[in-house]
């Protein structure tokens, strides 16, 4: 069996697999990122989206079970699309509340959240240190 019969059976060419595809790009690059705008959501960016719904997908970081040098989206079985469909819609759906606690996940995944967290919420500017006139 050669790499493209593999690559067939795992990815079959139907309707279905593109159509997600278009949606979850839809939902990705445009939808979410407007309404992301239009709500002042803190999450806005289309990459950051991606990341959230592929993580989702994986069931942990994207790039530790896909090549980071191709387009992640095209790895992903049809199964994992429809969760990355599905991720995307309730975001869309939910509004902030479910981007929030979905990006939690993705950045815990990545052993990110707690310095995030402190970093952006908790952290206050250091005070620059005392000036001593002896």
């Amino acid at each position: 069996m050669t790499q493209l019969d593999d690559d067939h059976e795992r990815f079959p060419p139907t309707g279905d697999r593109y159509a997600l595809q278009e949606r979850y790009l839809e939902l990705t690059r445009d939808r979410l990122p407007r309404a992301a705008e239009q709500n002042g959501w803190r999450v806005q960016n289309d990459h950051c989206f991606m990341r959230i719904a592929l993580d989702h997908a994986c069931c942990g970081c994207w790039y530790d079970h896909l090549d980071r040098r191709l387009r992640a989206y095209k790895q992903l079985t049809t199964a994992q699309l429809e969760v990355a469909v599905a991720c995307a819609e309730r975001m869309l759906a939910e509004g902030e509340p479910a981007v929030e606690e979905l990006n939690r996940q993705s950045l815990a995944w990545r052993g990110k959240w707690i310095a995030e967290s402190v970093s952006r919420r908790d952290a206050s500017p250091a005070s620059p240190p005392s000036a001593s006139s002896d």
